[in-house]
């Protein structure tokens, strides 16, 4: 599979909530990757590791990887490789607010967009958002 197929895959793994395998599609690229690309996987890898965390009751867990990834996605521009950077961005923000207070039922779950040309996410024709069980500690 080429580099981009994989990326996608990735991008469609999480997408659908498959966090733990996103963070495996994104990591055979991460190991090949030079810089600046490489710190950008490894952002995206360390919020869907968080994701995995959050899903199996790690709060603590989770909080950690989201702002490791949210603070290395930051060096990254708005959009990214196609992507919708600044939102995927503020969703995991408000994520790891949730996580902090536990308020509500579930967690505000990040989703990855693709970048429209006029700045605004384009609208996703991924898989629609699917309820992820959640076990608080």
């Amino acid at each position: 599979m080429k580099a981009n197929q994989q990326f996608e895959r990735g991008v469609a793994l999480f997408n659908a909530r498959k966090f733990f395998e996103a963070h495996e599609a994104w990591e055979e690229l991460w190991l090949v990757e030079p810089e600046p690309e490489k710190r950008f996987l490894q952002g995206l890898i360390q919020l869907a590791a968080a994701l995995h965390h959050c899903s199996r009751g790690n709060s603590r867990g989770a909080k950690s990887l989201l702002a490791a990834g949210i603070a290395k996605l930051e060096r990254f521009p708005d959009r990214h490789r196609g992507l919708a950077l600044a939102q995927l961005r503020a969703q995991a923000t408000r994520c790891v607010r949730w996580l902090g207070q536990k308020e509500g039922r579930e967690p505000p779950l990040p989703k990855i967009r693709a970048a429209s040309l006029k700045g605004r996410p384009a609208r996703s024709t991924g898989p629609r958002k699917t309820k992820l069980p959640i076990r608080r500690t």
